[in-house]
């Protein structure tokens, strides 16, 4: 195993008395050149976890902020959103996946003092991204209004909405290469430079959604169409940072002009390591899109509510995937310095602080539903639908922190095909029949369908976090 010299090793290593509270706050959001598999592991998790967390609270900022200004639109604007979703829920399913594995291999080749294979792994990475954003975003401009029908769209969302459809699929490629890049940030320990590129690509985004939703002096009114357009300047504009602070530099992954070269083999080993994140994320999604189809045959106030109170979910889940992020991190860098038991304490440490915040959300969930969701809409309907998930999805959020650590842990160790076959039980062939059955055989409605993800998340939660608990992640290979 290749050593890493001396000389770049973290001048944190050298303190010799605890730093104060505010002094590692400000050098976790700057950024630290600290060596994650040396320092204490409660200061590992901290300097990683902050801007993780804060990256992931912009983002859900702006879900929240974004759901609220298409909802004056009305709700068939609210459930044009919805079904778009489900479809780009598939292209995160695949971003997501392929920054699963990055982050593993990347993680991994830090731990083992080996930063130029590394910085080889970010660019085939990027060219993946780019290669596969292309198919959907051809189909996505062409059949976006067939797509929508396919959905069960009203009128409305087709003869008005299809364009934000056109926009969002047609642009995917930022959407790809935001998560991929950002994940090679957070794999090689530069976690303060994934915070910076969505609070650039989000902060945009807030900025100029009212702009070009409703217009503002010679800027004309875009409608929901204008949502569409601000997400991908936003996304632009923060794709353009991360590929400058890649070849700039950060404190611990730089890429270089000679780098810059087509590997085809390490590019297939992305991509196979990739398979079972991007299979285990699109059954997630797949599964969602199910629902959102059951959904969608009761009625658009049904989407609507489901669609605010997903926002709402993302919002307050966005710093829990931070903290999970931290432990994939950790984990990866962690068994390439062959320290298997700190990335197990990693894991658990870092489960505790989720369970701990995710009974605080749920509280307020089961105490404030219609409030919260009557924040974005004034249709009672839409209310009562929202406030109802809400308050279903606060009997299990506990649970869903453990989830989220234990699923990070299998994918920052490598093994991403354990939570794919767990997947396919739990979503596949319990949740979406489960909700079939409930909604529409018994007629629970959009009652059945919550009842459902209820009970199939609170299922795989479960046991996920007992698969874990047996060890076999630490033996993967990458």
């Amino acid at each position: 195993m290749q050593l890493e010299p001396v000389a770049q090793r973290s001048s944190d290593d050298a303190k010799t008395g605890p730093a104060s509270l505010w002094t590692e706050l400000r050098q976790a959001i700057r950024g630290s050149d600290a060596d994650y598999t040396r320092i204490p592991l409660r200061r590992a998790v901290f300097l990683l976890a902050v801007p993780m967390v804060l990256e992931l609270v912009l983002e859900s900022t702006f879900a929240v902020v974004d759901i609220y200004f298409v909802a004056k639109l009305g709700p068939s604007a609210v459930a044009t959103v919805g079904l778009t979703e489900s479809f780009l829920f598939l292209l995160y399913a695949v971003a997501m996946g392929l920054a699963m594995g990055v982050t593993a291999i990347v993680a991994r080749r830090i731990g083992e003092g080996r930063r130029d294979e590394a910085a080889v792994t970010a660019v085939q990475a990027i060219l993946v991204a780019v290669l596969v954003s292309v198919p959907p975003a051809v189909f996505g401009v062409v059949y976006a209004q067939d797509l929508l029908r396919l959905m069960g769209a009203d009128a409305w969302s087709l003869e008005h909405g299809y364009r934000y459809t056109q926009w969002m699929l047609g642009s995917n490629a930022v959407i790809m290469l935001l998560f991929v890049i950002n994940a090679i940030f957070r794999g090689a320990g530069d976690a303060a430079i994934a915070m910076r590129v969505l609070w650039l690509a989000n902060g945009l985004n807030i900025l100029l959604c009212p702009l070009l939703i409703y217009g503002l002096g010679p800027i004309p009114a875009l409608g929901i169409e204008g949502a569409a357009i601000a997400t991908t300047i936003g996304r632009g504009a923060g794709v353009a940072y991360q590929l400058w602070m890649l070849l700039r530099g950060g404190k611990h992954i730089r890429v270089l002009a000679s780098q810059l070269v087509w590997r085809g083999a390490l590019l297939w080993h992305i991509l196979r390591t990739s398979l079972g994140g991007i299979g285990q994320m699109i059954i997630a999604m797949t599964s969602w899109i199910f629902l959102m189809r059951i959904l969608a045959s009761i009625g658009n106030e049904a989407v609507a509510g489901a669609t605010i109170a997903i926002r709402i979910l993302m919002f307050v889940l966005m710093p829990a995937w931070g903290m999970s992020n931290a432990a994939a991190t950790l984990v990866g860098q962690s068994l390439g310095a062959n320290a298997a038991d700190r990335a197990e304490a990693a894991v658990w440490q870092i489960g505790w602080y989720n369970m701990a915040y995710l009974v605080a959300v749920s509280v307020v969930f089961f105490v404030f539903p219609q409030a919260l969701v009557g924040f974005f809409t004034d249709d009672a309907q839409v209310i009562a639908i929202g406030a109802e998930w809400l308050r279903i999805l606060s009997y299990s959020l506990f649970v869903y922190g453990w989830w989220m650590v234990a699923v990070q842990a299998f994918n920052g160790a490598g093994d991403t095909l354990t939570p794919t076959r767990i997947n396919v039980v739990f979503f596949w062939a319990i949740q979406i029949p489960l909700a079939w059955l409930l909604a529409l055989h018994l007629g629970w409605q959009h009652s059945g369908v919550f009842w459902a993800t209820f009970v199939s998340e609170t299922a795989v939660g479960l046991f996920t976090l007992w698969l874990f608990s047996r060890g076999g992640w630490k033996t993967a290979k990458v």
